[in-house]
C-alpha cells in the first residue's frame, strides 16, 4: 500500500448484509484483477462487475489498494492453512506422495484463485501483502522439506524450495492454458521432472 494512503484502513461490514456485499465486490474485483490485471482494473469497473454504486464500493475500500490488499488476505489465508496441513502430514508420507500433494495443491489453488498470482506477484505491486505471502509460502515449503531430509540444513533446502515454488510459476502458466494440445501429458512431464529432481536433491534414504 503506498504511503499516502497508509492510514487509512478499509471498512469492516458489521452486519451480514455489509459482509454479503463485500463478497461479491471482492469476487467482482478479484475476476477483473484475474483477466485484466492490478493496473488496468479501476474502482468503477469494480463496481460496475459487481453491480453496486461506486459509493459503495468507496464505503469499504478506500482506494483499489485496499481491494487487492483484502483480497491477497483472504486467498493467502486458504493458502497458508493448505501448506500447514500438508507440513503436518508430511512425515506419513514418501517423497514422491510428498511432492506429488505439493504439486497438486500448489496447481489448484492457483487455479481457484487466479487473481492471487496476478497480485502477489506483481514486481512493485502498491499494497503490502505481497512481500510477506511470498516469503512465507517459502519458509511453509522449507518447512514441509525440513520433514523430508532432516539432515540437511536449511541454507542447502532452502534454494530448493525456492526452485520448486519457480518451477511450479510454469506449472500454474501450462495449466492455464487450456487449449494447449498435449496439455495434461505436458503436465505430467513437468511433474515427473520436478519429482526426480527433487529425489535426486534430498535422496531416497530421507523418504
Amino acid at each position: 500500500m503506498t504511503s499516502q494512503n497508509a492510514s487509512i484502513t478499509a471498512k469492516q461490514p458489521q452486519r451480514e448484509r455489509g459482509r454479503q456485499r463485500v463478497a461479491a465486490l471482492l469476487d467482482a474485483a478479484a475476476s477483473l484483477f484475474a483477466n485484466k490485471g492490478f493496473e488496468a482494473t479501476t474502482m468503477t469497473g469494480i463496481a460496475a462487475q459487481a453491480g453496486a454504486s461506486i459509493g459503495s464500493l468507496y464505503q469499504f475500500f478506500p482506494t483499489k489498494e485496499h481491494v487487492a490488499d483484502a483480497i491477497l488476505t483472504e486467498h493467502a489465508t486458504d493458502l497458508h492453512l493448505q501448506m500447514s496441513a500438508l507440513a503436518a502430514r508430511a512425515n506419513s508420507l514418501s517423497l514422491q506422495e510428498t511432492g506429488s500433494q505439493l504439486f497438486a495443491a500448489l496447481i489448484e489453488f492457483r487455479a481457484a484463485h487466479p487473481a492471487f498470482a496476478v497480485l502477489v506477484e506483481a514486481r512493485g505491486a502498491p499494497f503490502v501483502r505481497a512481500s510477506g505471502i511470498r516469503q512465507r509460502l517459502r519458509e511453509q515449503v522449507l518447512d514441509i522439506l525440513r520433514h523430508k531430509a532432516p539432515a540437511i540444513s536449511d541454507e542447502e533446502l532452502t534454494p530448493i524450495a525456492i526452485a520448486i515454488l519457480q518451477i511450479m510459476k510454469a506449472a500454474v502458466a501450462l495449466n492455464g492454458e487450456t487449449d494447449l494440445p498435449q496439455r495434461d501429458a505436458a503436465l505430467q512431464a513437468l511433474r515427473e521432472m520436478l519429482l526426480g529432481w527433487i529425489t535426486s536433491r534430498l535422496g531416497p534414504a530421507t523418504s
